[in-house]
């Protein structure tokens, strides 16, 4: 049982730490960040009335859930959320056609979807904490 929730907390802590490094570094750049995405989807389906409020709240989305996962804490809805967010961001990718990011977002879905699956094995986390 240790080996399997020392496993789950190696995972959570990897994409959690990546979540987290993608918003933390685009927040302090934010209307950079949102110019350079509303940039990318100029030639696309989507209209800039969408990609600019998704813009906006993808930084925030990764830095929150990156900030959860590695707490461990609402776990369940956070690796939900993730995976909404990595599956938003495949489309996307597919919609301007970035076909390489998008083995890296479905890495990141494989991975939420796996947590997911797995959640009683959370035991090193404050949800742990808090049920006791």
């Amino acid at each position: 049982m240790i080996n399997t929730a020392s496993t789950f907390l190696l995972l959570r802590l990897a994409i959690g730490a990546s979540m987290f490094g993608h918003g933390l570094v685009r927040l302090p750049k934010l209307n950079g960040f949102s110019a350079w995405m509303v940039g990318q989807f100029e030639k696309s389906l989507l209209p800039p009335a969408l990609v600019i409020p998704f813009s906006y709240v993808l930084p925030v989305a990764e830095f929150l859930i990156g900030i959860l996962l590695i707490l461990g804490l609402f776990t369940r809805q956070t690796l939900f959320s993730g995976g909404i967010v990595m599956i938003l961001l495949v489309f996307g990718s597919c919609l301007i056609e970035e076909w390489s990011a998008i083995p890296s977002q479905l890495i990141h879905v494989f991975f939420f979807a796996i947590m997911l699956s797995s959640l009683n094995h959370n035991a090193f986390s404050i949800d742990a904490l808090i049920k006791k």
